[in-house]
């Protein structure tokens, strides 16, 4: 893969540049170490750049949404000492009826997922870090979002491993005043010359 940018590169976007996998349709594809396969090693690091992203911040959970966000949200809860949440994409037999619900539409799979977290795990007065590993058209932190303010907790940010600047979901979360940081934000990938425009 080759870039077009100036400067030099962060972890992660190294990491893209190495391992990444642009395919047809703006997927990118990190499944090597991010969201299939997990480099615990490397998504720790990772998890060490949001504890000095947000280390002034009260967070009392880190929220997230199952699968793929699970994984950075651990490893980044290992450094601020708190518990992950994720929501949970369908209700379970073994899942508490109490819970809270929002839909969240999925720019991957292009389906709408009916999203629940358990009213006894999401608090008013909680401080939350919402977590996930893409940030696209900004629909599951919207989703996230929801739960929170259902429950009266606080959002405090929104950390994202790979932003797609250009879908932009992630300027429109800033424009309402929600603080997101992104360890990479991609401006344009192109598959057919396997060229990436970091912003």
């Amino acid at each position: 893969m080759r870039r077009s940018i100036v400067g030099e590169l962060n972890l992660l976007q190294k990491k893209i540049m190495k391992d990444g996998v642009i395919k047809a349709g703006n997927v990118l594809k990190v499944d090597s170490f991010l969201n299939h396969q997990i480099d615990v090693p490397f998504i720790s690091e990772l998890g060490k750049e949001f504890k000095k992203l947000f280390g002034d911040r009260q967070v009392d959970k880190i929220l997230t949404i199952e699968a793929s966000g699970i994984g950075i949200a651990c490893l980044t809860a290992v450094y601020f000492g708190v518990p992950v949440l994720f929501a949970k994409k369908s209700a379970g037999s073994n899942m508490d009826k109490d819970v809270y619900a929002t839909e969240v539409k999925s720019f991957t799979h292009n389906k709408v997922n009916h999203v629940v977290a358990s009213k006894k795990y999401l608090n008013a007065g909680e401080h939350i870090l919402i977590m996930d590993d893409f940030l696209a058209n900004g629909c599951a932190v919207q989703g996230l979002i929801d739960l929170v303010k259902q429950a009266g907790g606080i959002v405090e940010g929104v950390g994202i491993c790979i932003e797609k600047g250009f879908q932009g979901g992630g300027d429109e979360l800033r424009a309402s005043g929600i603080d997101v940081k992104s360890l990479a934000i991609i401006e344009k990938m192109d598959a057919e010359t396997g060229t990436i425009t970091f912003r």
